[in-house]
């Protein structure tokens, strides 16, 4: 009876402690660092449409500006043309930048490319927050003409290419 008790007791304090630890590391911060970009192909207009997708504070840290002031939207105008780039068939192609939004914790970011009539293929550098934060991974997913791909940027890897 009393090894029987000492053997509850002891699974007690097993899976107490087990419950503490995960109490405990719930309680540490954990900052995720990356971006979304999606591309995707109108045929109409022969036009790769960018949307990238990252954290506020993130942007705001790298650009060293309040995403709440009338500079915001320019400033990341200028730092997106100078950490995207994008070659169509070994060509660079000229980024225009459309616009962006801040909503609460995201900034969504619009650009596009014309004059792109076929894709074999698609070279992107993209070092977006890679300079400000070392852990950073940056995701592009392609659609193109019932095609998806899927890139991954991170320091070291700052340039991908994809063939259709």
């Amino acid at each position: 009876m009393i090894v029987k008790l000492l053997s509850k007791m002891k699974n007690y304090f097993y899976i107490s402690g087990i419950l503490m630890l995960f109490a405990l590391m719930s309680f540490m911060n954990v900052d995720f660092f990356s971006s979304m970009t999606k591309v995707d192909y109108i045929e109409g207009s022969k036009t790769l449409k960018f949307t990238t997708k990252m954290n506020t504070n993130h942007i705001s840290d790298a650009i060293k500006i309040n995403p709440n002031t009338a500079a915001f939207e320019a400033e990341v105008k200028k730092y997106v043309n100078n950490n995207f780039d994008v070659y169509v068939n070994g060509s660079p192609k000229t980024i225009t930048f459309t616009g962006s939004q801040v909503s609460g914790e995201t900034v969504w970011v619009y650009f596009e490319t014309g004059g792109v009539s076929d894709i074999n293929t698609l070279r992107i550098k993209n070092t977006i927050l890679l300079s400000a934060f070392p852990k950073q991974i940056n995701l592009v997913n392609i659609a193109y003409k019932g095609n998806q791909r899927t890139m991954n940027f991170q320091r070291g890897k700052e340039v991908n290419e994809v063939s259709f």
